[in-house]
């Protein structure tokens, strides 16, 4: 044998040799169960809820604001105070109206003294009238038409004069009460009882109208807070869920070892629409869509104010021992429905027709150590538990995690039960 021949001969057996080692590892691998968190389907209390962020207002709240221009004299409370309803709170400086009051009855004195005279001037000249026409009824040669003429044309002259007259006390009078209303104007009070919880301004400060602006027109905020509300925005998505009555649990972030509870009290009909983050930086019109929940807070701490930050909870269904699996469990794979999946007493598959692959909601049932995927249909949604109303039965082992495993995970994969994580040593 020659030596090139041996030397062939010993390359071959080393290749073949790689093969087969190459060959035996991918086997291996194929065959190696992957590790998964196993958990069984089993029957838990299921509670859905919906998770909104708001603030706390009060039921009642009223903006005080004046009504005429002028400089703030006295404010008579501090912020914080508890007024009740006709308390006298404010005093604009009243000079100006004052003297508006004073011009406006000058003008009326005047009005009514021209109206004394003219209604004099209209009798004198009707009895004239009268006169004449009973002299050109009696003895119509004493008189001339012209005489009788005048007296009507004096007498009509006197009306007019008196009915502008009136009119003109009438004018003065609405003047007068408009001068009177505004000098009223210059002391406010308290429209409502309640705690003042804004003073937006000081002694010495000009008051303007709501007209001009709302914010600047302010004086003081005072709220009812006998009722206190969780103002919260609810997703367009979670605001279906919502009905009237439903519990709520409300976290204020003033009060964080303290959970307060409600009822959800009104739903908006109406969305409001907000710029999202990432259509402000991008120019996009990209808006959330929410809806205002008002949720009534059944024992509010006293001390409680508005504008507060709070987070609501509120319970939307509840399930009792309801057949649930974990929600990280479901998934969604390409599934071919058999003939008579889910179907009791196994139909007539004649009389079914063809099903093509389609994704399906399941989870990977494993028995023998093999992991199936299964269709199932589930109902509310727990923190952790889907509530499933049909694919698995109680007692069924399934694929419960991790995510990662999930996600990449095949029809008739072998898996095994993942060894628990080692608890970190607590200090001493």
């Amino acid at each position: 044998m020659s030596r090139a021949l041996k030397l062939g001969i010993v390359i071959g057996l080393i290749v073949a040799g790689a093969g087969g080692i190459v060959a035996a590892t991918v086997v291996r691998k194929k065959n190696k169960a992957v590790e998964v968190r196993l958990e069984q389907v089993a029957k838990r209390d299921l509670v859905a809820a919906v998770t909104a962020s708001g603030k706390i207002e009060a039921d009642k709240q009223v903006d005080v604001t004046a009504d005429i221009t002028g400089r703030i004299q006295r404010i008579a409370v501090k912020e914080g105070d508890i007024v009740k309803k006709g308390q006298f709170l404010i005093q604009i400086d009243p000079v100006q109206f004052e003297g508006a009051v004073s011009r406006g009855e000058a003008v009326l004195a005047a009005n009514q003294a021209a109206q004394v005279q003219a209604r004099t001037n209209r009798d004198q000249a009707k009895r004239a009238l009268e006169r004449a026409l009973e002299i050109k009824r009696t003895a119509p040669e004493l008189i001339a038409p012209e005489a009788v003429e005048q007296a009507q044309q004096a007498y009509d002259v006197a009306v007019s004069v008196y009915e502008s007259n009136r009119a003109q006390v009438e004018q003065a009078k609405a003047s007068l009460k408009e001068a009177r209303d505004n000098l009223a104007r210059t002391r406010l009070f308290a429209p409502i009882s309640g705690r003042v919880v804004r003073l937006a301004v000081e002694e010495g400060e000009v008051a303007v109208p709501q007209t001009f602006s709302k914010e600047t027109a302010l004086l003081m905020t005072i709220a009812d807070l006998s009722t206190i509300l969780a103002k919260v925005k609810v997703d367009e998505t979670d605001v279906v869920r919502l009905k009237l009555g439903d519990s709520v649990d409300v976290k204020i972030d003033a009060y964080p070892d303290t959970a307060f509870t409600g009822r959800v009290t009104k739903v908006s009909h109406s969305a409001t629409l907000t710029q999202t983050t990432a259509g402000a930086q991008t120019g996009a019109n990209d808006r959330a869509v929410d809806f205002d929940v008002e949720v009534t807070l059944a024992a509010p701490p006293p001390d409680i104010r508005p504008d507060l930050s709070c987070t609501a909870r509120i319970v939307t269904d509840t399930r009792d021992q309801a057949l649930s699996i974990p929600i990280i469990a479901l998934t969604v794979r390409e599934h071919e429905k058999v003939p008579n999946e889910n179907l009791p007493g196994g139909l007539d598959t004649s009389r079914l027709a063809k099903f093509r692959k389609r994704e399906a909601e399941g989870v990977f049932v494993v028995r023998d150590g093999v992991a199936s995927f299964r269709p199932v249909k589930v109902g509310i949604a727990g923190d952790e538990y889907f509530e499933v109303l049909d694919g698995v039965r109680e007692g069924e082992t399934i694929v419960g995690g991790t995510y990662q495993a999930i996600r990449d995970l095949k029809d008739g994969t072998k898996v095994k039960q993942a060894p628990e994580p080692k608890k970190e040593a607590q200090n001493s």
